[in-house]
């Protein structure tokens, strides 16, 4: 679907936005407008897909849903993201936040000697990890094999 997007001429794609999803009031019998924010939890889908689809599609990518922090940036332009969108973050935290994600951003890119986003751009997309086979379902299994349990009672 995104390569038909992008040949259609789409200039970017979002990855993936979230919907609004009313509720029901069953004590009123109304539809109520509730708001649930993301959570961190929930980047991990959008950067598969953005690693997955970096370099194979011209349209840019932006990521929405579960960007909270810089390390978060961070990991949405390694898969390959030209964009990441914070609205949960900046509703809970205010628009204050961008100050100390953009610093801690800066402190990290320095501390590695980046010089720009551009040039960390995709260095984790599927396209350019030692191990590509990392993004896909056959992984699944091996992922399942390596889970070690904490002690049960």
């Amino acid at each position: 679907m995104a390569q038909s997007l992008d040949q259609a001429g789409a200039d970017a794609l979002v990855l993936f936005n979230r919907f609004y999803q009313p509720d029901f009031d069953l004590e009123n019998l109304e539809v109520v407008p509730d708001l649930v924010l993301s959570t961190q939890e929930e980047l991990r889908l959008r950067l598969r897909w953005a690693a997955i689809l970096y370099g194979r599609v011209q349209a840019d990518l932006a990521v929405t849903g579960g960007v909270h922090t810089a390390e978060d940036v961070l990991k949405c332009m390694m898969a390959g993201a030209g964009v990441a969108m914070m609205t949960s973050a900046l509703l809970e935290r205010g628009i204050h936040h961008l100050r100390g994600v953009l610093g801690d951003l800066t402190r990290w890119m320095e501390s590695r000697e980046y010089a720009s986003i551009a040039q960390m751009r995709g260095s984790m997309s599927q396209r350019a990890v030692a191990q590509p086979a990392a993004f896909e379902r056959a992984n699944y299994m091996k992922v399942l094999r390596s889970y070690v349990p904490a002690d049960l009672p």
